[in-house]
């Protein structure tokens, strides 16, 4: 969500040609239109790279998931069938 604010903002600035204001606190102050558009492609790097961390650590436990899912499931499958033997033979 971020992202998309930095990138709408990142555009309208580019697009802009009036002076730039940004809020301060409760205070909107005028800044230089080449420092806004540094800042947010700045601000835009960042958060590209925390949503490429996020999605690499995502991928890794999906992998660790489905690794301890089909060891569970081997593990269920090695009891189930002694214990359905043993119903069996009683």
């Amino acid at each position: 969500m971020e992202l998309n604010e930095s990138l709408n903002a990142l555009d309208e600035v580019k697009k802009s040609s009036e002076q730039i204001y940004r809020m301060v606190g409760s205070i909107i102050v005028s800044v230089e239109k080449n420092t806004t558009i540094k800042d947010l492609e700045e601000r835009k790097k960042i958060l590209e790279m925390r949503n490429d961390s996020l999605t690499k650590q995502e991928q890794l436990l999906e992998t660790k998931a489905r690794e301890l899912q089909q060891e569970l499931k081997k593990i269920l499958d090695k009891k189930t069938p002694s214990a359905n033997n043993n119903k069996i033979n009683r």
